[in-house]
């Protein structure tokens, strides 16, 4: 602990985000630079805690004190050695985590919390500049072959602790370009491409294989998994979007999230002169108050819509921690995200009863405000007698989350069952139903952060090593049932 008194003297501090209109005008990230003096003394907060509680909040259990201590005094490289013990993917949670071990944080009992993930991502970001982080080539190979398919966190993570095992090991990806949501969900400006493609580049140095195009069960038999590898990991995520089905779904104008994000990557990769999907000047909603709605909201104002509201089901979150959501659980309070501070209006405890349209065409939404009622252990909405409105709008954009993976044509030819919740289960080793068969990552434990899904491949590579080769060496932060503090 560099400076016992640090997190006395010392207010927290984050890096200025980009003036609204400037950033309105382009795709590049939100935050200004943030200096190696702020740096260290936000490091110095770290209270260096007898049970440090951030490790327990990160799914990961990053060494967070480890770190914080090095860079108050200046041991970067080291630093990023600790990083990496735990993380592979860094420069991903550091820009894309909502930091439940910042919440978890005790100074944060009653002090702002310790600006852990912005430590984070300038450990990995000063890293990469210096040229430290370079391919970690496994001394021997097993001889044995694992298929991983999806290339989200999940599987990436999973791909790279079992390359490093030196296993043979090859990434299945349905898209033209690897990364699965980190490449084609994520807006640029919460993340840069840039930081998923150098990573990329050490995975493929490594020795990891990645083949795009390849929908399996379509482009490529089932079977060919199941004979030509010694074991399979699935970790195609939760892609199966929830609709809305009411009166009017018909009319056109209406889209899911997950139709519209991609374009606005495909133009910034070059493939696209505009996005299929346009905002400017239209009234838009997207219905979802999470973090994909605002990742909605922040591409249509990019786009010049000419007014967007966001609606939310659930009443408006209160300010500070309520007492019966105690520290450290993740608190339920109202958050602005760098896409609410752009633009736009937030409607909470609302409900869309029907599309409404003239020609076929969407032109507003009919709604009324709801109320929470609890009975018999469950929680319903009502509708608020005389609260009905209708609101203009020529494109709406649903983004209310997902409910598991799709059902495939890879289900069905490995013959994976899926539970109650439409996920796939696992046994304590990440096995499925199927015989050399494991699943990581939101597909068997549902829509969750990309900490949990780099954690659970992590995890699930452990297993998996241990299965070929009788032992392993590589960690395993999480089980399949370990149920989070968020």
């Amino acid at each position: 602990m560099g400076d016992p008194r640090g997190f006395i003297k010392h207010d927290r501090l984050l890096p200025d985000r980009r003036a609204v209109p400037v950033r309105l005008r382009d795709w590049k990230e939100v935050y200004e630079p943030f200096s190696e003096e702020h740096l260290q003394t936000q490091a110095s907060r770290c209270m260096d805690c007898g049970i440090p509680f951030c490790n327990e909040g990160c799914p990961l259990g990053n060494l967070i004190p480890d770190w914080n201590d090095l860079i108050w005094h200046g041991h970067w490289r080291e630093a990023i050695e600790r990083l990496h013990a735990t993380n592979n993917f860094p420069e991903f949670t550091g820009r894309l985590c909502p930091a439940p071990c910042e919440e978890a944080c005790v100074l944060g009992i009653d002090e702002p919390p310790v600006t852990i993930k912005q430590v984070e991502v300038s450990i990995v970001d000063r890293a990469w500049d210096e040229g430290w982080i370079t391919p970690l080539i496994p001394t021997e190979n097993t001889g044995r072959r694992v298929a991983v398919v999806g290339s989200g966190p999940a599987g990436l993570a999973a791909a790279q602790q079992l390359t490093r095992a030196g296993h043979s090991v090859v990434v299945f990806e349905r898209a033209d370009r690897i990364g699965g949501l980190l490449r084609y969900g994520i807006p640029e400006f919460k993340m840069e491409k840039r930081h998923l493609d150098r990573r990329l580049a050490q995975m493929e140095a490594e020795g990891t294989e990645f083949r795009t195009n390849t929908s399996v069960g379509v482009d490529l038999e089932v079977e060919s998994l199941t004979s030509d590898f010694d074991a399979v990991v699935l970790a195609c995520g939760s892609t199966q979007w929830r609709d809305l089905p009411i009166p009017g779904r018909e009319l056109t104008g209406i889209h899911q999230a997950m139709e519209y994000l991609p374009g606005s990557n495909r133009v910034q990769e070059g493939d696209l002169d505009a996005n299929p999907i346009d905002a400017e000047g239209r009234d838009v909603i997207v219905i979802g108050g999470g973090d994909t709605g605002a990742d909605c909201l922040g591409t249509a104002l990019r786009q010049g819509a000419r007014s967007i509201h966001q609606f939310e089901i659930m009443p408006r979150p209160p300010d500070e921690r309520p007492d019966a959501n105690p520290w450290p659980t993740w608190p339920m309070v109202y958050r602005v995200s760098s896409a609410h501070e752009e633009g736009g209006v937030r409607e909470f405890a609302i409900n869309t009863s029907e599309f409404v349209g003239v020609d076929g065409a969407l032109t507003a939404l009919r709604t009324h405000r709801v109320a929470q009622v609890f009975a018999d252990n469950r929680m319903s909405f009502e509708p608020v007698e005389g609260t009905e409105r209708d609101f203009p709008a020529d494109l709406v954009f649903l983004a209310m989350g997902f409910t598991g993976p799709e059902r495939s044509e890879l289900l069905h030819g490995l013959g994976v069952e899926l539970d109650a919740r439409g996920t796939v289960p696992r046994d304590e080793d990440f096995r499925t139903s199927v015989d050399d068969v494991y699943v990581c990552g939101d597909m068997g434990r549902g829509q969750s952060l990309i900490v949990w899904a780099i954690a659970e491949g992590r995890s699930c590579a452990a297993a998996v090593d241990r299965a070929l080769s009788g032992s392993s060496h590589l960690p395993a932060s999480i089980a399949p049932t370990t149920v989070p503090l968020r």
